[in-house]
């Protein structure tokens, strides 16, 4: 795409709006305003939460909607666990699929992509609710055609591991929420002006937890490390998507705690490879972790083997060049 990543948009939307106790019909409507009074609960207490998920043209043509079911429930949870009204997954699931079909035709092929973009905000107007929740809210589904995101290659990255700070606080780690990244960002800004790094790998108390952005993984020969599932990170779908393929292909899938020392440790090794797993980049490389000042290598610093395979398996599935034996994929 000529355009950044995630700044075109197809000029419809779905919304549905929930008001008086109850959610109305859905609507299809233009995706270049939201009218929303500027009290709206979600402008001065976050009431927000969002998914990203995509939608891929396969070989014979038809398009698929990729692991819908699981950010589904990662969105139901994330509006429960900031207080929003309950959604009814089976409605919002009709809405993604009704604006999805709507525009088929514009679904760009492989190696491009639709972005599928629900978002829930709190909507009440009211500035006296810091400590109560939104009784009104807002869900809608825009759409954004994307490129291949290592259109340009794929570089490894540079990381900052960082024991100090945290991407959000502890409660909030499993929440897709705007927030979280907003409370990260200026961190980040700070590393990539003094370090030149791509990202911050968080590590409270000394363990590796996720960067601002995307879930950690750690590749040691046949063993694929990565932080257990707990309420401080987010659950990533396409970490999920990844430790099952790993098993697949009979690796060691080792889901624990993962000291700084022991990925400073590992990454010695020429054959260890760490890479970044979220939905835009599939895995993207880590080449170098800084860690007091200084640059470490990870194994070469470049894309791996085990990392390439990985993903190529991941898009092999989602473009339609691999049997979907695990159910992944919803036809739109």
């Amino acid at each position: 795409m000529a355009n950044a990543f995630g700044t075109e948009f197809m000029p419809e939307m779905a919304i549905n709006w929930f008001k008086d106790n109850q959610w109305g019909t859905p609507e299809v409507v233009s995706s270049d305003t939201l009218p929303l009074h500027p009290a709206a609960h979600v402008f001065h207490y976050s009431s927000t939460c969002f998914e990203g998920l995509k939608a891929f043209r396969q070989k014979d043509g038809s398009v698929k909607i990729f692991r819908m079911d699981q950010n589904l429930k990662r969105f139901a949870q994330s509006s429960r666990l900031i207080s929003l009204p309950e959604i009814d997954e089976s409605v919002t699931a009709k809405m993604i699929l009704d604006i999805a079909a709507k525009f088929r035709d514009q679904v760009p092929d492989a190696p491009g992509s639709m972005y599928i973009r629900p978002t829930h905000v709190g909507t009440e107007r009211s500035i006296g609710k810091a400590a109560a929740a939104s009784t009104e809210s807002c869900q809608f589904v825009l759409l954004s055609p994307v490129g291949d995101y290592f259109s340009a290659g794929a570089a490894a990255l540079r990381v900052l591991l960082d024991e100090e700070g945290m991407r959000c606080a502890p409660h909030m780690g499993m929440i897709k929420s705007g927030g979280n990244y907003a409370s990260a960002l200026n961190p980040i800004m700070e590393a990539q002006a003094k370090y030149n790094a791509d990202q911050i790998l968080f590590a409270p108390g000394g363990f590796v937890q996720e960067t601002g952005a995307a879930n950690f993984v750690l590749i040691d020969g046949n063993e694929i490390i990565t932080k257990a599932l707990d309420p401080t990170f987010l659950h990533g779908v396409t970490r999920n998507s990844i430790l099952t393929l790993a098993r697949d292909n009979g690796m060691t899938v080792s889901e624990r705690d993962l000291s700084v020392a022991e990925v400073l440790e590992r990454i010695q090794d020429p054959k260890c490879e760490a890479a970044l797993s979220g939905t835009a980049a599939v895995l993207a490389p880590v080449g170098t972790m800084i860690y007091k000042g200084e640059d470490h290598a990870v194994g070469k610093g470049t894309l791996g083997p085990v990392t390439t395979q990985l993903r190529d398996q991941l898009n092999a599935i989602q473009w339609g060049h691999a049997e979907d034996v695990h159910g992944w994929l919803t036809t739109v």
